[in-house]
């Protein structure tokens, strides 16, 4: 096996717990902005709250807290959208060494009720009558349950009320008392295959990686002399939110919330906030890029924007060649074509997301190469980090000056990674986990010696930057034998502006198949550009031919990155998209691979029956399918 790390920096070590630092900035500079707020919901008006007003309402709620019998080792779970409330709240715990416990707030009632009875949670945090109504219809079997609040319904009023009596010192003495190793959080797994599992997270493990990245990157977030500023939008019940949470609190930036991620709140966001560094998932930017194509179809200005993004690839390409010390750069052709798309498109691009990003960070899955290259091109790189639930975040990232697009770089320092010989990914350092609560076995096959199996497929190049390749348990492998992994084809799909989601199958099959989902505005977009004249049903059926075209240049673009044998021979449209309402999600964006092959099981039967029959029946031999070169055209 292949091993790499980085020597560590000089982040200084963790003393105490995670809300040390909100106390200590605000003793160091307690006028600095730390939370941006709206004055009203709907508002493009931001209002700061500073360290020191901060720190006040940390202190009164936890004082409410302990008034409530909430006390060192207490869990306490939060199940709200990303919120002011939810930071002071957090804090507000680990002050007086409680256990934050996330939960995502459109889990179904059956999630909610085994993560509260698995973490034995005392207390229940939730947003709404809604939140309310799904505690009540399981709290008849959680006796440890004490207290439920909501927060629509002054929820921190009441903290703050209770806790009127609680001196001071009781409050600083239970703080001085939580050590880095003390659990600050039991976060879930995403559950993509079988029941989610309780990761116990400490201090140290979720403030190490926030740490080295601030030590090492924290520059790069805003011009010299300006506050960085965050919006964070991901949700604090992910490890990846509560990532950017710490990042900002530790590091004194200026974080603003957006529990909203529909598409209108967010540009909204945006544009009235204006971060300075963007954090999201790649399906965030590829409905970013997809929102730019059909903004500038709709002003017939698309052969424009197309012939702009592959002036921004090529000269990210040129770029990316000369830091790695492979090229020249950029030649003058090629600059001067790129200068003048900067004042005609590329600077329009940055103003329609506040005009002041300039790096972001995708995390959650891969990031596609190609979408990287377009939006350093543009003016904004965009680091592709790894990490998850168990690692407390982020355990790599692009090295300052040799960025290498489609890996997500190299380890943090003090992080070391390896890759077995079958192609897992192990990882070994202080942000690692200290184990699944309730399950020691689990913890032990997870932890072999210090390092932690991750279950990810990847590859180290010759200078260390790691590429990710898939999940071991998401490899297909077809009755052919041949061993596919999904990542590569899916994400090549969704590059296709009408494509929202993929899912690759084919374990026990012939050959490769896919269910597509499509972007239902770009969709009526393409629609309305396609302007088909004549009577309704032979425009309806040549619409449907259109469409079918465009779908298998998807597939054949998909299909030329793998060989012949891995690509896709046959797939399906599906009416809906994905989504957690159905169960086929997670809250972290990430497919339910097991969830949607039951869901969908008679598709996927009709998918390999249509295109496979042969004189009536299913061909057993996979030497009978191999002369298959169209996809199936199978839209229900």
């Amino acid at each position: 096996m292949r091993d790499l790390a980085l020597a560590p920096t000089g982040a200084p070590p963790l003393t105490g717990g995670l809300a040390d630092s909100i106390f200590e900035l605000a003793d160091r500079n307690p006028t600095v902005p730390m939370i941006a707020r709206r004055r009203e919901a709907a508002s493009a008006e931001w209002e700061h709250i500073t360290a020191v007003e901060l720190r006040d309402e940390v202190v009164d709620l936890a004082k409410g807290l302990i008034a409530c019998g909430i006390s060192p080792g207490s869990r306490v779970a939060i199940m709200a959208r990303t919120r002011y409330e939810w930071t002071a709240l957090s804090y507000a715990l680990w002050t007086v060494g409680a256990e934050v416990v996330p939960i995502h707030p459109t889990s179904s009632r059956e999630q909610v009720e085994w993560i509260l009875r698995d973490a034995r949670c005392r207390a229940v945090v939730v947003e709404d009558d809604k939140g309310v109504m799904t505690i009540g219809t399981v709290c008849a079997g959680l006796p440890l349950l004490r207290h439920v609040w909501q927060l629509d319904d002054g929820a921190l009023a009441h903290l703050v009320e209770r806790g009127g009596l609680i001196p001071l010192t009781t409050v600083e003495s239970l703080r001085r008392i939580v050590m880095p190793d003390s659990t600050a959080a039991v976060t879930y797994t995403s559950g993509t295959g079988g029941r989610a599992m309780g990761c116990a997270l400490s201090h140290r493990s979720l403030a190490s990686p926030c740490d080295v990245l601030l030590a090492g990157w924290g520059h790069t977030a805003a011009l010299p002399g300006e506050q960085p500023s965050i919006l964070a939008c991901l949700p604090f019940s992910h490890v990846y939110g509560l990532m950017i949470q710490g990042l900002c609190i530790r590091g004194g930036l200026l974080m603003a919330h957006e529990p909203d991620m529909s598409e209108a709140a967010l540009s909204a966001a945006l544009r009235s906030f204006r971060p300075t560094h963007l954090y999201g998932v790649p399906s965030l930017f590829e409905k970013i890029y997809k929102n730019f194509l059909r903004t500038a179809q709709q002003s017939g200005r698309g052969a424009l924007f197309e012939k702009a993004a592959e002036t921004a690839r090529d000269f990210a390409v040129a770029s990316e060649r000369q830091r790695l010390g492979r090229g020249s750069g950029p030649g003058f052709d090629l600059r001067l074509q790129h200068a003048v798309f900067e004042r005609t498109v590329y600077r329009r691009l940055r103003s329609a997301i506040g005009g002041r990003v300039l790096r972001a960070t995708s995390g959650g899955s891969s990031l596609n190469r190609e979408l990287s290259l377009f939006y350093e091109g543009i003016g904004i790189y965009v680091h592709d980090g790894y990490g998850l639930t168990e690692t407390s975040g982020g355990v790599t990232m692009q090295p300052l000056g040799r960025e290498k697009s489609g890996t997500v770089g190299r380890p943090l320092p003090g992080t070391e990674i390896r890759v077995a010989e079958d192609g897992e990914i192990l990882v070994r350092g202080p942000s690692v986990f200290q184990g699944y609560i309730n399950d020691e076995a689990a913890s032990r096959a997870a932890l072999r010696g210090g390092w932690l199996a991750t279950g990810d497929l990847g590859r180290l190049d010759t200078e260390g930057y790691l590429t990710i390749t898939g999940r071991k348990k998401d490899v297909i492998i077809t009755s052919g034998g041949t061993s596919v992994s999904p990542a590569t084809l899916e994400q090549r799909l969704r590059m296709h502006p009408l494509i929202h989601q993929a899912v690759v199958v084919g374990d026990d099959r012939p050959c490769v198949g896919a269910l597509i989902t499509l972007d239902p505005e770009f969709l009526a977009h393409w629609r309305a550009a396609l302007a088909l004249q004549g009577d309704a049903p032979n425009r309806d059926t040549r619409e449907e031919n259109a469409l079918r075209e465009e779908i298998n240049r998807a597939v054949a673009a998909a299909n030329s990155v793998v060989s012949r044998t891995e690509s896709i021979r046959v797939y399906r449209v599906l009416p809906q998209p994905f989504d957690q309402a159905s169960g086929l999600l997670t809250p972290s964006m990430k497919l339910r691979r097991d969830a949607i092959a039951r869901h969908y099981a008679d598709e996927i039967e009709a998918m390999y029956q249509a295109r496979g029959r042969t004189a009536g029946r299913v061909p057993q031999d996979p030497a009978e399918w191999s002369g298959w070169d169209e996809s199936d055209n199978v839209f229900r």
